[in-house]
């Protein structure tokens, strides 16, 4: 028997999906790089219904088929209305051409009804489309944004390679494209295929035959309107599949600068301050320029498409009334046909032609579906790649577990690598008890950041494990807090809710740090990020750690902006409000191993940094803070 084929689960439907071709996941193959990249290029869109379509799945939407059917339901009364209406059409232009006023007035007052009920039709297809397009999008939102914000998948995107750049962009704007589009095709679809199914019978029975005399031969032609728009359409739709055949691609390369262009500008405004200091204005413009005008590039190559696309679309709407009436006026003439028959013909025609012509008028949007669908997959791909990492597929990866006895935190045989396996921390082996304050130090670009970040579990990569002391809390301070958008009052509080804490412990807190003075300000919202000085951010940080009192503290260079005299108060704080808290710090400054009882420095070598020592630095009690001053003044002394 066959072996089943092996399957990831993903988290976004909960259903198991075929992994990418091994050409994918195994780039050292023989194949060349083009078609690694093609194969990948065929797969995304694969992979976007993998995901898309258990919105129709147990674990989809609830009105989800209920819409779907409804709206099926909507298009098959809507094309009844079609027919009833052609039919008007013929009754009314057969009583014009006897003059039977009676009749013109009964068709008339049947009209109304008639055009009444299409509206509606038309009305409830858009509640009913547009509802599912919305529930979808919802849907599909939730589920991207959840895989993206679990376990720091946000972050790693970063660290390795593959095709996500900009995926706030691909979730706002390319998922939006992707899951309005092929509800729009599918009721697109139907609506030609029931029109084109009805309709083709009509002008059967309508044209009949056709006979042309040429010399003396005799050609009957069955059917001839039916033919005739079946070639018409043939033309029009091949000439538009020809012309448009780059659109695709144009499509795909536009999203893309206008990400970049986006995140240019975004870039500009979050480093505002830093832009402004160094007067680095002209330099921002160079580079918005250079991005924006990619984008008019992309724009003048995407007008060109639609220029060519036009040009079919265009034409085929102005020729394709005029057919009908010219193929059927040898039959009105010779009075095989009434001017009822000819009128209901050409417009038998024109919706035949516009159902099978679908392809013509929709080929512009469904180009830009295609770029939308596949952009949104690629982020979903190197989503996957972090799934399969994590399960330990692939590249080695970091285990994670629980310790035993007094230790709260064991590297056991940790290495830490790029995601490509380069090594960038060697095998580690450390054992820190309750209450113990770690300093690792080291030169720059040994690691020391990368090993937190291991250790934080924030960096997959490597061999080894990382065991915790269970039930134990983990904070970490990163050099860079994050100030979130809002009041100062839910940035003190981040990550937690505002409302966890009081606005007297929030205040009590900033006054511990040096921030009182902005005790009053607790309810302001504002661009606090933007406000705060660097030193003022860090602060903060060490507010928000008083106010969580964690078990273990990971430090990353949590006082780098601040003076020699502020880190001191703030690590000395530290110890008298969370004596019993395990750190771990990456520091530069000497002085900072007054404030710590071990010492472990990382030096750089072949095949990744190493632990080449680990000192004891326990201090007598009461004299940290004389040698932190001792130590600084022996730094700056002649």
């Amino acid at each position: 028997m066959p072996k089943p084929p092996i399957v990831d689960v993903v988290a976004e439907t909960g259903q198991a999906v075929e992994p990418p071709p091994p050409e994918i996941l195994e780039p050292d193959t023989d194949l060349s790089p083009e078609d690694i990249e093609q194969a990948r290029r065929d797969y995304l869109l694969t992979r976007f219904w993998m995901s898309a379509k258990g919105f129709w799945g147990a674990n989809g939407g609830k009105l989800a088929w209920v819409l779907s059917v409804g709206l099926i339901a909507l298009i098959i009364t809507n094309v009844a209305f079609q027919y009833a209406i052609n039919v008007w059409n013929r009754a009314i232009f057969d009583a014009i051409e006897t003059r039977d006023s009676a009749a013109v007035f009964y068709l008339t007052g049947v009209f109304f009804p008639l055009a009444m009920g299409s509206v509606a039709l038309g009305v409830f297809q858009v509640f009913a489309r547009m509802g599912i397009q919305r529930r979808w999008r919802a849907w599909l939102t939730d589920a991207v944004v959840s895989r993206w914000l679990t376990n720091g998948r946000y972050y790693q995107l970063n660290l390795v390679s593959g095709d996500h750049e900009n995926p706030e962009y691909r979730i706002a704007e390319d998922l939006r494209v992707a899951t309005d589009a092929p509800v729009d095709f599918a009721s697109g679809v139907i609506a030609a295929f029931l029109s084109a199914a009805t309709f083709i019978v009509v002008l059967w029975n309508i044209g009949g035959a056709l006979t042309l005399t040429a010399g003396e031969s005799t050609f009957t032609i069955p059917g001839f309107l039916v033919v005739a728009a079946v070639i018409y359409a043939g033309v029009t739709s091949g000439s538009m599949v020809y012309i448009g055949r780059h659109f695709v691609a144009v499509s795909e390369s536009k999203n893309q600068a206008e990400a970049e262009y986006r995140y240019a500008l975004t870039r500009v405004r979050e480093n505002g301050e830093s832009i402004a200091l160094l007067g680095g204005e002209e330099e921002e413009r160079n580079g918005i320029n250079k991005t924006f005008a990619s984008v008019i590039k992309q724009w003048a190559l995407l007008c060109g498409q639609h220029m060519r696309t036009t040009v079919v679309s265009q034409g085929s709407s102005l020729i394709a009334p005029v057919i009908p009436l010219l193929l059927c006026a040898p039959k009105f003439l010779d009075g095989s046909m009434t001017l009822g028959h000819v009128m209901q013909a050409a417009s038998a025609f024109t919706i035949v032609q516009s159902a099978f012509g679908w392809l013509v008028d929709n080929y512009p949007r469904l180009a830009d579906w295609n770029a939308c669908a596949r952009r949104i997959a690629s982020l979903m791909m190197s989503i996957d790649g972090l799934d399969r990492a994590e399960r330990g597929d692939g590249a080695g990866r970091i285990q994670r577990g629980e310790t035993e006895g007094d230790a709260i935190l064991r590297l056991t045989d940790l290495s830490v690598t790029l995601d490509d396996g380069t090594a960038v921390v060697g095998e580690a082996e450390v054992t820190i008890d309750t209450g113990e304050r770690v300093l690792v130090a080291g030169e720059s670009g040994t690691g020391k950041s990368t090993l937190v970040r291991a250790i934080a579990g924030l960096w997959p990569w490597g061999g080894g494990s990382v065991n915790f002391h269970p039930n134990r809390r983990l904070f970490m301070l990163p050099q860079k807090p994050y100030v979130p958008f809002g009041t100062l009052r839910r940035a003190a509080a981040y990550p937690a809710g505002a409302a966890d804490w009081t606005l007297g412990e929030i205040g009590a807190a900033l006054d511990k740090v040096g921030l009182g003075h902005l005790k009053d300000r607790l309810q302001e919202e504002g661009p606090w990020d933007q406000t705060l000085s660097g030193g003022e951010k860090q602060r903060l940080a060490f507010a928000r750690l008083f106010l969580h009192n964690p078990d273990i503290i990971v430090l990353d260079e949590a006082t780098s902006a601040l003076d020699a005299t502020s880190q001191d108060q703030m690590m000395d704080l530290l110890n008298k409000e969370l004596p019993n808290a395990t750190v771990v710090s990456v520091a530069h400054r000497v002085e900072l191993e007054a404030f710590h009882t071990r010492k472990i420095v990382l030096e750089r070598r072949k095949g990744g940094a190493k632990l080449v020592s680990d000192i004891d630095l326990i201090q007598p009690k009461g004299k940290r803070r004389l040698l932190g001053r001792f130590l600084r003044q022996r730094k700056t002394s002649p």
